[in-house]
């Protein structure tokens, strides 16, 4: 499944920051259709992922019924992102 939509960049802070893009209503949605056969266990979602020229390969993390996409450093510095950031993603569900 290959799925493309912008998200504003998001800030978790725990014991150490975390960033994510939430993936839209509409595009979770189509993801929670394949959900069950994709995930690994706990609701995660093993995706491949694409920001400008970077692609990388993580998880989905189920949040209040959608899935926020992690941000990795090796994908937030080379491109600068920070907290409301909005970024373009291509992504695929890794079935």
């Amino acid at each position: 499944m290959d799925l493309a939509f912008s998200g504003c960049v998001i800030e978790w802070r725990g014991p150490a920051p975390y960033f994510y893009v939430p993936v839209p209503q509409e595009q979770s949605a189509d993801i929670h259709e394949v959900a069950a056969r994709a995930s690994y266990g706990w609701g995660v979602v093993p995706v491949s992922a694409r920001i400008g020229d970077t692609a990388f390969t993580t998880s989905l993390f189920p949040k209040d019924g959608g899935y926020l996409l992690p941000l990795k450093a090796a994908v937030r510095l080379p491109h600068g992102l920070t907290p409301g950031d909005v970024v373009a993603v291509e992504l695929t569900v890794r079935l």
